[in-house]
């Protein structure tokens, strides 16, 4: 059993790591893609990339570990399922649990490992991953020209282009208003085109203009400036350079602990002390505003009486409509104003109230979701193994064919119930709990059907199974029919009869 066993370890590892390699390679290509417009012309340092790129590939472990698990699975028990090998094994008596054995003591490992990184590991990588992100948005060191909008974005220089091709980096129609020595729009560069590039040094913005002009007005003292006539000079030129200094442009680490708070860059520790504070803090606010809506709108009093008077008097019941009618005619209609006024400020503290604590609960929600988050993956990756192991053990074909389609259309049933849990727990609409195990729910009893299925040789894959099925289900009508048409004809003779 000792060499079953290491057999097993050693063809379940290859495909393992294979699969999750190529499922956090297509994740990580869907991240570049999404982020793909802060990344390019940036002038971004390789390790830079590559540091981002290797925090946000630990952010996509969580989903590439559950789907390398339930592909590999299929495909390990279906190539030996295709070479009857498990055949083999059960002929010699040894049944499908105890072939699994040592891949369960595996996948505990693997499942206790994924919610230890959940809980260390992922905080730190999506902090790492945020922070980097707003970074490198933050960084311009060359500008993203756009047809007939001034850009500002240089210190001390407005810019406009009329066109630009995409190809050639050539810009057309350049006004660049020079504002260096901070007198206002003085000194103007106009260009019928032109190019612009960092230089190699990163320090400058090359600005190159072809068939151009400049405008500058000359300073001269004036006692009337309202009839004054500033003189200005005019120059021509072919070819003109200017250099944009792009100090400040280049990428900056800001603060990471801005975001140390987020609900994603915490363990469970802090998870659990934040969920007591915010539930503790929504409870006060909800006492509060009771409190508030009862006693100062509902129980509200405009006139205000002596303490010694009014404890003196016993309470009497008024009929207040009988109060009402006793009022003068102006007196009633400054009540009804009065009443209406009263009412709509009712109204509005109210639908804010409702608005505050609903956001405050949207909040508490977000941290008990993450904090539940936590634990699924490693319960995730724990049902995906006994969805995948019987499941190929079931197909009986190995390779990337049948187990990729397979494994794709769990995985996606996973996904989807996964989401739409957590969507309608972050609304508030059922519990953090039920809206993150919800998919554990489901898979669990197909995976228990699944293993015991495999574990009986039940082909539940078989066309043929199935239509013999059919068949003794059609075969079953037929005679039902037959006997009530013969019963209806028996009831017709009596009858007539």
């Amino acid at each position: 059993m000792k060499k079953l066993h290491s057999l097993l370890l050693k063809s379940y590892l290859g495909p393992f790591f294979l699969t999750l390699f190529i499922s956090l390679f297509i994740f990580l290509l869907q991240f570049i893609w999404k982020y793909i417009d802060d990344l390019v012309g940036k002038g971004l340092d390789f390790w830079v990339i590559t540091e981002l790129l290797f925090y946000s590939t630990l952010n996509l472990v969580p989903m590439a570990l559950p789907m390398a698990i339930l592909l590999s699975s299929i495909m390990l028990f279906g190539n030996m399922g295709e070479n009857n090998e498990l055949l083999a094994f059960k002929s010699a008596g040894v049944p499908l649990l105890k072939i699994m054995f040592p891949l369960i003591i595996l996948i505990t490992a693997i499942s206790i490992g994924a919610f230890f990184f959940s809980n260390i590991v992922m905080p730190y990588a999506s902090l790492k991953t945020r922070s980097m992100i707003k970074d490198i948005q933050d960084t311009r060191p060359e500008l993203n020209l756009k047809p007939g909008i001034f850009i500002n974005h240089i210190p001390k220089y407005n810019i406009k282009i009329s066109g630009k091709n995409h190809k050639s980096k050539m810009l057309y129609d350049i006004m660049i208003y020079d504002h260096t020595d901070q007198k206002g729009n003085r000194i103007v560069n106009l260009a019928d085109s032109g190019m612009m590039y960092t230089s190699p040094e990163k320090d400058y913005m090359v600005l190159e203009l072809f068939h151009g002009s400049q405008y500058q007005e000359i300073d001269e003292p004036s006692t009337n400036w309202k009839n004054a006539k500033v003189p200005f000079e005019r120059h021509f030129y072919e070819k003109e350079t200017i250099l944009l200094g792009l100090e400040g442009f280049g990428l900056k680490r800001n603060d990471e602990s801005i975001w140390k708070d987020h609900y994603q860059m915490m363990n469970l520790e802090q998870l659990s002390f934040t969920i007591d504070s915010l539930g503790k803090n929504l409870s006060k606010r909800e006492f509060e505003s009771k409190n508030d809506l009862l006693f100062n709108n509902y129980f509200r009093r405009e006139v205000k009486l002596d303490s010694l008077m009014y404890h003196s008097k016993a309470i009497q019941v008024i009929n207040t409509d009988s109060l009402f009618a006793t009022l003068p005619k102006a007196k009633q209609l400054n009540a009804i104003d009065l009443a209406i006024n009263y009412a709509r400020s009712v109204k509005n503290y109210t639908e804010n109230t409702h608005q505050d604590l609903d956001s405050r609960g949207q909040w508490l929600s977000k941290y008990k979701i993450e904090w539940h988050r936590k634990y699924t993956l490693s319960f995730a990756c724990f049902i995906l193994f006994f969805i995948g192991a019987p499941l190929g053990a079931i197909i009986r074909k190995g390779g990337l064919g049948m187990p990729v389609v397979v494994s794709i259309i769990f995985f996606l049933l996973y996904y989807v119930v996964s989401i739409t849990g957590e969507k309608i727990a972050r609304e508030g609409d059922i519990s953090a709990f039920w809206g993150m195990w919800i998919s554990a729910l489901v898979l669990f009893p197909i995976g228990m059907f699944l293993t015991y299925k495999a574990s009986v040789d039940s082909v539940i894959l078989d066309k043929s199974g199935y239509e013999m099925f059919f068949k003794k289900i059609w075969s079953f009508i037929k005679k039902v029919g037959q006997l009530f048409i013969k019963e209806l004809k028996e009831l017709k003779k009596d009858e007539a009869s």
